[in-house]
């Protein structure tokens, strides 16, 4: 039986401007943010399920947060709603086995939410031969949540409204080049924790204190609040000659762009030394998803 995987990226902002609440969004806030794909990846498979038999959903990885909970409401997840209004919307049949091998941390303010329903809105669309474009299937994302249109491409990417409106950014466009001359591009490290943030809570925090002075991404005063081993982490990076580091998203993972394998051994001595961290994960930036059909065929995302 056929079967398609997507890997799909983790998400972080170079920057994040917050502004006013509006009702109309359900109490979000608007966003102006430069979002970058950053290459740690879950992985959803999907596959076609007798009709009528219902959907299903299979979770795999060593750091699942609160996903594992054995009370976790599986229509909640991410990807299955995503199953549900590509299904709702093309008419086809939300009979399909999900399996997500998770290795994006889990509310750490790098998207693996959203990575995830995006790779399933991915692998449906080859599954179910809709060959539908990525703006159609945008449409979809950006009723879903703020961030899965871009986790759609990937990439570099600006986005608005909520974070749903996406404008791309091609590496090879002239802002996309000032990104990566600007140091935005190549190897990262990520400081994971096994602490989670909650995105509401962050944004109640900005509500009451504001943005930091100086900080591109208007939430990390407030997550550095919640969540001071961030701040630690972020200061001995740059202190260690990382070219860049903040906090990802609403946090709390800390992200360091480093320069050079010298810089990168430096840093991470450095987030051992102080316990700025309770994990690493080194990856690549920016980078795209990845769709694998089951004849082993690697298709590049247009």
């Amino acid at each position: 039986m056929m079967t398609v995987s997507v890997d799909c990226p983790a998400k972080t902002n170079l920057t994040l401007r917050v502004g006013e609440r509006h009702e109309e969004w359900g109490g979000r806030h608007e966003l102006d943010t430069v979002y970058c794909a950053v290459g740690v990846m879950d992985t959803v498979t999907v596959c076609q399920k007798p009709q009528g038999s219902g959907f299903s959903l299979e979770l795999a990885g060593t750091h699942l947060g609160n996903l594992a909970a054995t009370d976790s409401d599986m229509r909640r997840n991410h990807a299955v709603s995503a199953l549900f209004a590509l299904a709702k919307t093309s008419g086809k049949s939300p009979d399909v086995a999900l399996h997500i091998h998770k290795r994006i941390p889990v509310s750490a303010g790098l998207g693996g939410g959203s990575a995830d329903a995006a790779a399933t809105l991915l692998a449906l669309n080859e599954l179910w031969d809709l060959h539908w474009p990525i703006e159609r299937l945008r449409g979809i994302a950006s009723t879903l949540g703020a961030d899965m249109p871009f986790c759609l491409t990937g990439g570099y990417a600006r986005g608005t409204g909520f974070g749903e409106c996406i404008e791309d950014i091609p590496c090879e466009s002239e802002l996309g080049k000032r990104l990566r001359d600007q140091g935005y591009a190549g190897h990262i490290l990520v400081g994971a924790y096994h602490h989670e943030l909650s995105t509401p809570h962050v944004y109640q925090a900005f509500d009451e204190l504001g943005a930091g002075t100086g900080d591109d991404n208007d939430l990390q005063h407030a997550a550095i609040t919640l969540h001071p081993r961030s701040g630690l982490a972020i200061q001995a990076a740059l202190a260690a000659g990382a070219s860049h580091a903040f906090v990802s998203g609403s946090g709390p993972s800390a992200i360091a762009f480093v320069p050079s394998d010298e810089v990168e051994r430096t840093v991470r001595e450095a987030w051992l030394h102080d316990h700025a961290v309770d994990r690493i994960i080194v990856a690549t930036a920016p980078v795209t998803p990845v769709i694998h059909s089951r004849a082993s065929q690697t298709l590049k995302v247009q």
